[in-house]
């Protein structure tokens, strides 16, 4: 045999063995490369991530109850107030004269009533004479010494004095309620008086100046904003699937958007009762532990809500957990081949971990990550990790 036909034929031997190599580590008959991890048992932590906006629990809108135009702005943007500070004053036009005039009104009623109580005071005294002087004729009547006709006038001037009184007495209470309503629309008027200035209701801080002087406003159209700045809050939104875990009184991670890299402490404050049914979310109210400084109001903040640690938890990672034909399960190796495995899986924590409730034991290896979707029977290779593939 030729050396030529020699090295013809070990050259064809080197391609088939490559050949077969490739076939076999690389091609369709290769084995998938998957990880491993195992189910561990220990202390699990657990919490909710959200996505919140800062908002103010006591926020105060000052507006006018009156259509009116204003007449003087004292605060901007920013300020801080004090509770019964004047922030605003609304144009009073005439309500200035109608105070006054109601004040003269009630004035005047008070003078009516002190000339009522005068004539009452005359009509009763006259009555007293009146009656004191019939009863004097009555028993000269009965010796004879007067005439009849002399009685009946004097009869008659005590019955037009109790008139007098009666008239004198109505006239009183006249002058009376008079003066119930002019003290009332004296009241009525300087209400009105006192609503075209806006005085701040707590210590606080303006947030917003929504009209200027000069401009007009309808009742009930905000002018002056202002909050309390340790009530802001983050409103945040909770996935519903976690939202049963959480309580009043957790405690809270708080990452504003203007300050990524500090973490700030809060609280759960309030779990909101109506959830959002479209985007399956629900409001929790997260609060500050301590006044945030230089927060902004409507600003994106990021929370996590630490619940209570699992002490003896079964987990595995989270990317082992697959679902086939409806079914949570995890692939693990039986002779070499992978077979799926159901289980009943609990929560995942932050850290990426899941808990299993039941269907593996402790020690047990579950696939993590496979080069492709695997199916039951097929070969796998174990390697350390997946090597991502150059493009």
């Amino acid at each position: 045999m030729s050396k030529l036909k020699i090295k013809l034929i070990a050259l064809g031997l080197l391609v088939t063995g490559i050949f077969a190599w490739v076939v076999t580590t690389q091609g369709p008959l290769a084995a998938i490369k998957v990880t491993l991890d195992k189910a561990t048992t220990g202390a699990l932590n657990n919490g909710v991530f959200g996505m919140g906006t800062l908002e103010a629990r006591h926020s105060y809108n000052l507006a006018p109850t009156l259509t009116s135009r204003v007449g003087r702005i004292l605060v901007d943007q920013g300020d801080r107030v004090r509770a019964g500070q004047l922030l605003a004053e609304m144009d009073a036009v005439d309500l200035n004269d109608r105070v006054t005039s109601s004040q003269q009104a009630a004035e005047r009623s008070q003078y009516a009533i002190r000339v009522a109580e005068a004539q009452l005071a005359e009509a009763q005294s006259r009555v007293k004479t009146a009656s004191s002087a019939y009863t004097r004729l009555a028993e000269l009547r009965e010796g004879g010494y007067v005439s009849q006709e002399m009685l009946d006038a004097k009869l008659h001037e005590k019955n037009a004095a109790l008139a007098a009184v009666a008239s004198a007495s109505a006239a009183l209470s006249s002058a009376r309620l008079d003066q119930v309503r002019t003290q009332a629309d004296a009241s009525g008027i300087g209400k009105l008086r006192a609503q075209t200035r806006l005085l701040s209701p707590i210590d606080g801080i303006v947030t917003a100046r929504l009209a200027e002087p000069g401009v007009t406003v309808v009742a009930g159209q905000t002018v002056i904003q202002v909050i309390d700045p340790k009530s802001i809050w983050v409103k945040t939104r909770i996935d519903q699937k976690h939202a049963g875990l959480v309580r009043v009184g957790q405690p809270a991670e708080i990452v504003l958007r203007s300050q990524a890299n500090k973490v700030l402490p809060g609280v759960v404050k309030r779990i909101e009762q109506i959830g959002d049914a479209i985007t399956e979310e629900r409001i929790v109210n997260v609060e500050f532990a301590a006044t945030a400084a230089g927060a902004m109001l409507g600003e994106l903040a990021e929370v996590t809500i630490k619940l209570p640690q699992l002490e003896k938890a079964l987990s595995i990672p989270g990317a082992a957990l697959k679902q086939r034909e409806k079914q949570d399960g995890v692939w693990v190796l039986q002779g070499g081949q992978v077979q799926f495995r159901p289980v009943q899986a609990g929560l995942t924590t932050l850290e990426g971990r899941t808990l299993i409730v039941s269907g593996l034991a402790e020690g047990d290896e579950v696939i993590v990550y496979s080069q492709q979707q695997l199916r039951p029977g097929m070969k796998v290779k174990v390697v350390k990790e997946l090597v991502k593939a150059k493009p």
